[in-house]
């Protein structure tokens, strides 16, 4: 708007600048913790890996060393290999216990509402809690599951099933997709939930079987919601300790150590505090990493020509 040759800033200039300003201080306090919660820890763990940084002394600047020590590091890779095999076979397990269920309990049926509380009942203990009481089932003497093995015949005798590899892994498997599948269930129910009746019942009039239905219909429809769930539990897998460290405290053999594990030996108990966080800096590269990827996955075939 000008008046005699002199240009004001219109009013409706002047109400969005000033509703820009309304809408940043309506979000600086999330800013706020977000900075003072994680960019700066971040930012101090990136300068804390340049150094050598011991529990007590002074910290000496190193460049790049750790990260070049780390790519040497055999403890270091086979934790990371451990860790991708935990993450594959959880997340394979949870999913083919968690999408059944979400299936069963999606269908209104007497008790559904009773079904969906059991199954998700777990996911309200502690991954703590849920490791210890598993700890106690699988005792020798006083646990459930070594009397129960041994009265079926599945075993000779009361077996320690965390004292050997194969079983103890396939423990910690059964226990966290005992506490996690539920909370993927209702994930996943959310995105059945969200698929309109319609196309189902025109899918079915058309004569496309239950198996068609399945995998023409819901499964395309089910993909974001499935991303979801996939990306939060592998970056939870990937980001597992608590059942390593409770259960097996990283045995037998050292073979159930993770990639978090590790970095906790690093830190507190060998005092590398440099040297583990650089190696909490490439596991956040390492999880970003992954969750580009599977976002890049979620766009591919959404593009229109």
């Amino acid at each position: 708007m000008t008046i005699s040759g002199i240009a004001f800033p219109s009013l409706h200039h002047r109400k969005r600048k000033r509703s820009g300003w309304r809408g940043l201080l309506y979000i600086a306090p999330a800013m706020a913790l977000v900075t003072v919660f994680f960019v700066l820890p971040v930012l101090f763990t990136v300068w804390m890996s340049l150094h050598k940084w011991p529990l007590l002394g002074k910290p000496a600047w190193i460049g790049f060393g750790n990260y070049v020590r780390m790519v040497s590091d055999a403890r270091f890779m086979a934790a990371l290999g451990f860790t991708a095999h935990y993450t594959i076979i959880v997340t394979i397990a949870i999913f083919a216990v968690a999408f059944p269920l979400a299936m069963f309990v999606e269908k209104p049926r007497p008790l559904v509402s009773a079904y969906r509380t059991i199954i998700f009942l777990p996911v309200v203990v502690g991954l703590a809690s849920a490791s210890l009481l598993w700890v106690w089932l699988a005792n020798v003497d006083s646990g459930l599951f070594a009397p129960l093995m041994q009265r079926l015949g599945l075993t000779n005798g009361r077996i320690n099933l965390l004292a050997d590899f194969d079983t103890a892994f396939l423990t910690i498997i059964v226990m966290v997709v005992w506490k996690i599948a539920g909370f993927t269930m209702i994930i996943l129910l959310t995105g059945l939930q969200a698929i309109p009746a319609e196309l189902t019942e025109a899918a079915r009039i058309d004569g496309a079987r239950r198996w068609q239905r399945f995998r023409y219909l819901t499964l395309p429809l089910m993909r974001r919601t499935m991303a979801l769930a996939l990306i939060l539990s592998v970056t939870g897998s990937i980001l597992a300790f608590d059942q390593f460290y409770i259960m097996t405290s990283g045995g037998p053999q050292n073979r159930m150590i993770s990639v978090v594990y590790y970095i906790f030996n690093q830190s507190f108990v060998s005092f590398n505090l440099g040297y583990g966080a650089a190696l909490s800096i490439a596991l956040l590269t390492i999880l970003v990493t992954i969750s580009i990827f599977q976002l890049w996955l979620l766009k591919v075939g959404d593009e229109r020509p």
